[in-house]
């Protein structure tokens, strides 16, 4: 037999109301990214760096406009732009006026057009894309639109900065581009032949080519190709199952040189290259962990890796991304006028949690930011990636990489 609520019906809907009412003050960010499928491994880690992000670094701090909390709601895209497009309408469909999302730039190049046809008809229930990884150069040239923010370094800006290093090293004669047939990959292609032709004029690309993205199971061909190229660097914009497997083939195929990655560290890919990746693997980032760059930075890996023990602080854009939203969202004074939150953003300076200022260049909504080439390596880590005892160490960093950089983007502001 039940027992009666002593509750009087008037005492318990007023209980949900106020319920409800608290939760409809949270701010919610819909995180739209892999969470199955051969990319579920990176998806899932930066879900977990931007509810720890929000949580920590706005949330446990008050929030916003006076004690608003942020929210991130998480939707698998399964890496596909089309099932990209479904989540987006979902999420706009329950009233969520911001987007992030990072992994494929092919998925990028779908939402920010998407989005940019929904504000167009939709003024009353415009949404605001929140670019933390997508880096297709065209997202911030002749694809930009005032709705679209890049909090990452374009595809362009780290091939310049990596460039520059690989300029340093005299021996380098043969180069090897090899990256996954999409627009990211391309772009990274047509950017190392630019700027190789441009700064290493006698170096000569032994190889340039594109393989399937997320389907390729043994990368043994295409690693026998570069060796027997005779290639002594490799540049490649793969990331994830991708990066992993062509990388682990180039080495044990008896490649020696160094390989030039934009993504080969963290989601299980440090640890999987352990001892083999030293001495070869370099990657072209933002943020550095190794030497930590602040007392505050340091207590943040910390608490993260006490939350999420077998996780990675391998994305410093994520958190950059929740902090400049914040800032946007207590300038403008609302949460919900998303013009007002985008002005807030554009041209806005800030001091990140990892050392260095950031500046979203209003003319194209591209964040412009200190870019590091990084090694992989064992000796002089604070903060490994993967339990593995291995991590990233900064060799050499472009300050403000890209400020004066050039940008076709003509934009129409509402």
């Amino acid at each position: 037999m039940f027992k009666k609520s002593k509750l009087g019906i008037s005492t318990a809907l007023a209980l949900v109301i106020g319920a409800s009412a608290a939760m409809a003050d949270n701010i919610k960010i819909a995180f739209i990214d892999p969470l199955s499928g051969p990319f579920a491994g990176t998806g899932a880690n930066g879900l977990n760096q931007f509810e720890f992000a929000a949580e920590t670094l706005v949330n446990a701090k008050g929030g916003v406009l006076g004690g608003d909390k942020f929210e991130i709601v998480a939707f698998d895209n399964k890496i596909s732009p089309k099932e990209s497009l479904i989540q987006l309408q979902v999420a706009i469909d329950q009233g969520i006026r911001f987007i992030a999302q990072g992994n494929s730039s092919g998925v990028a190049n779908a939402l920010t057009d998407a989005i940019e046809k929904h504000n167009k008809r939709n003024p009353d229930d415009r949404v605001l894309f929140l670019n933390y990884s997508a880096v297709d150069p065209a997202l911030t040239n002749e694809k930009c639109n005032f709705w679209h923010f890049r909090f990452d370094a374009n595809a362009d800006l780290k091939m310049d900065a990596l460039t520059d290093i690989m300029a340093q090293d005299k021996s380098i004669d043969k180069v090897y581009i090899i990256g996954q047939d999409y627009s990211f990959g391309k772009a990274v292609a047509a950017a190392a032949v630019r700027d190789l032709g441009n700064k290493m004029p006698n170096a000569e690309i032994v190889g340039n080519e594109l393989h399937p993205i997320g389907k390729v199971k043994d990368f043994t061909p295409y690693a026998r190709k570069i060796v027997a190229s005779g290639a002594n660097a490799v540049i490649t914009g793969n990331w994830g199952a991708d990066m992993l497997g062509l990388g682990k083939a180039v080495l044990e195929n008896g490649y020696t040189g160094p390989i030039y990655t934009y993504y080969a560290a963290a989601d299980g890919i440090t640890a999987a290259f352990g001892e083999t990746g030293k001495g070869s693997l370099r990657l072209v980032s933002e943020g550095q962990l190794n030497p930590p760059v602040s007392d505050r930075a340091a207590e943040y890996v910390k608490a993260f890796k006490a939350k999420y023990p077998d996780g990675n602080v391998s994305q410093s854009r994520i958190t950059n991304t929740i902090e400049m939203l914040a800032k946007a969202i207590d300038g403008a004074g609302t949460a919900t006028d998303v013009v007002a939150i985008a002005k807030q953003l554009e041209g806005m300076e800030h001091e990140n949690l990892w050392g260095g200022m950031l500046k979203m260049r209003a003319e194209d909504h591209q964040v412009i930011q200190d870019v590091h080439v990084l090694a992989h390596t064992n000796e002089g880590v604070t903060f490994d990636y993967d339990n593995s005892g291995y991590g990233l160490i900064a060799e050499n960093t472009v300050k403000m990489a890209g400020m004066d950089s050039p940008t076709s983007c003509k934009m129409k502001r509402p």
